[in-house]
């Protein structure tokens, strides 16, 4: 009986659905993306007058990609959001496809295969959006055993949404060589198997092993210079950025550089002397370091305030979800963007190696900026559900 009404529950469930927009989230949101584009269009000037002859050109191709954004979070923000459950493993297949794919064809450079040519656009990251679509897969996928009261056991609780990341983490480390986002999707999964309520003695003893081996593959990888031994080099620059400042650690001197002449207060916006070809590639993951520049440490108190309320904000709203794929929805998005902001400050401040990791909504990028977007519009769509 219970089956035939849930069935018939899952009948009622409609494409769009209403309720209260979280308007605090949408602020919060707001806010991040505007003084994102403010010190984009500073920092990547200098840049874009020398690549292209305007300084407006990257700011430009970032504020219309905004608005695409924009529109979509809030079409997603409508869509009720229990409708994905029904094509999990779809989007799961979709996902693995998209990153075999362009891991396969797609364009390489600087020795990783990331991208697609998208004429008009760019190019196009299709990792950045398969954090969103693994993010709804298992938060779809643990709901389901943990209603069956499975998520306790070792093998569907914990072992098995592992067994399903790997073949992401293969293709995104070996054909696209990309550790930053392979670390992140790896996290935001164990993070939500924790939520779900997998046993925790599974992740002392069976996440202990893994972490083991996973660290004794990549010290061996890493060792290997075909495969990654940039990597040790990054470990031996974050601990020795004195003994080459005009080589290996010359971008992370001029971060530390930018940050530092910033002071309280910082120099004033648009008068970063950094981001005159000093530091590379400013308005990419190193655009906290202009920030901290131009505005001191008080604007980066206030940016970092900004994703700490977006991270408040979607732990209440998965506190608040109707269901367990809600919630595991929210905590997904929510630990995206929070683990993302938190590495890059940390990388930008020296405290951890170099590895590269967008700031989200501040960093060049259209598929980071769009996959963003769309992941806090569902994350809307799940507010709109919260129980009173």
């Amino acid at each position: 009986m219970a089956r035939g009404n849930s069935k018939n529950k899952s009948k009622r469930i409609s494409l769009f659905k209403g309720g209260k927009m979280d308007y605090t989230l949408v602020v919060i949101t707001f806010l991040l993306l505007s003084i994102g584009l403010i010190i984009l269009l500073s920092a990547s000037a200098p840049t874009s007058i020398a690549e292209n002859g305007n300084g407006y050109s990257y700011a430009l191709k970032q504020g219309v990609l905004a608005i695409i954004g924009i529109v979509g979070m809030f079409f997603l923000s409508i869509v009720d959001y229990r409708w994905f459950k029904s094509f999990k493993w779809l989007l799961y297949i979709v996902c693995i496809a998209l990153l075999l794919i362009v891991g396969l064809f797609g364009v390489g450079e600087n020795g990783a295969r990331r991208w697609f040519n998208v004429p008009g656009l760019g190019t196009l990251q299709p990792s950045e959006f398969v954090k969103v679509g693994l993010v709804i897969f298992f938060a779809a996928y643990l709901a389901d055993i943990k209603e069956t009261n499975r998520i306790k056991k070792l093998v569907p609780g914990f072992l098995f949404p592992i067994i399903l990341f790997v073949p992401v983490a293969l293709i995104l480390y070996f054909l696209q060589n990309h550790f930053s986002a392979t670390f992140i999707m790896a996290m935001v999964m164990v993070i939500q198997v924790f939520i779900a309520g997998a046993s925790f003695k599974y992740f002392m003893i069976t996440g202990g092993s893994l972490i083991g081996a996973a660290g004794l593959f990549c010290l061996s990888s890493a060792m290997n210079p075909e495969q990654g031994g940039f990597r040790i080099e990054r470990i031996q620059t974050w601990l020795n950025i004195e003994q080459d400042a005009t080589g290996a650690a010359w971008q992370i001197n001029q971060s530390l550089y930018a940050i530092g002449s910033g002071g309280l207060f910082g120099l004033g916006l648009g008068q970063s002397r950094q981001k005159y070809l000093y530091l590379p590639e400013p308005q990419n993951d190193f655009i906290f370091a202009i920030l901290a520049e131009e505005l001191g440490f008080i604007g980066c108190i206030a940016v970092i305030i900004l994703f700490i309320a977006f991270v408040w904000r979607g732990i209440l709203i998965a506190m608040k979800a109707q269901d367990t794929f809600g919630s595991l929805i929210a905590i997904g998005i929510t630990s995206i963007i929070g683990l993302q902001a938190l590495i890059n400050v940390a990388v930008v401040t020296n405290t951890i190696p170099v590895t590269g990791m967008p700031l989200p909504f501040f960093s060049y990028g259209g598929s980071a900026l769009l996959a963003n977007l769309l992941g806090v519009g569902v994350l809307l769509s799940v507010a709109r559900s919260s129980k009173k």
